[in-house]
């Protein structure tokens, strides 16, 4: 068997992070939790396709004293309702794609139930994905922070701010497409609401 595939927990991940998945074939996804919690990283950002181009939902977290903060110890902010902001942003952007009310339901629960953990919120999320995109994975977490060891480490592969991962991803029907051209690497759900049970093949 090949060696696991160890990854972080991301909000709404881009489609690069399932393009990885797909690509590996071992059944077991290895979720750091252990990590120091990285600021301006996919573990608190997912970038959708709007009318007006990108906008980033940003999850906040409650800050402490110390800087250096394992994943699994950052919680969720609720000061101000960003639940609501974000669900709202997600109809806005993709209540006309194909695809958007088939899997409403499904996302709706991750805007009105809170999780306390940020790790715990993203790795719902996770299972719901992988069972949207039919990708067959066990998810496993992290006991300490991981070495290299047996692993295929993607931990800091996948970043808004470096060169993408994946920069050969083929393009799809998006939204607004007419407007702003394609744009690569999105929230995995601008390709699940658009290409709905088709979404496995871009990947």
């Amino acid at each position: 068997m090949s060696s696991q595939l160890l990854l972080p927990a991301f909000y709404l991940p881009p489609v690069s992070y399932f393009h990885a998945i797909k690509q590996h074939s071992n059944p077991v996804l290895l979720l750091e939790r252990y990590e120091h919690y990285a600021k301006q990283s996919y573990r608190t950002r997912a970038k959708i396709a709007t009318a007006n181009g990108i906008l980033d939902l940003i999850v906040p977290i409650v800050h402490g004293r110390k800087e250096h903060v394992p994943m699994k110890d950052i919680r969720i902010n609720y000061e101000h309702d960003w639940q609501r902001l974000h669900w709202l942003s997600l109809q806005t952007a993709y209540r006309s794609s194909p695809y958007f009310e088939y899997y409403e339901d499904d996302f709706y629960q991750f805007y009105e139930r809170k999780h306390e953990f940020l790790f715990d919120f993203n790795k719902s999320q996770l299972t719901l994905l992988l069972k949207c995109l039919k990708l067959d994975r066990d998810i496993q977490s992290t006991e300490s922070f991981e070495t290299l060891g047996d692993h295929m480490d993607l931990r800091a592969s996948i970043h808004p701010k470096r060169d993408k991962f994946w920069p050969e991803q083929p393009a799809y029907y998006q939204v607004f497409e007419e407007r702003h051209g394609f744009i690569q690497d999105l929230s995995i759900v601008d390709l699940l609401f658009n290409q709905g049970p088709q979404s496995k093949s871009f990947l």
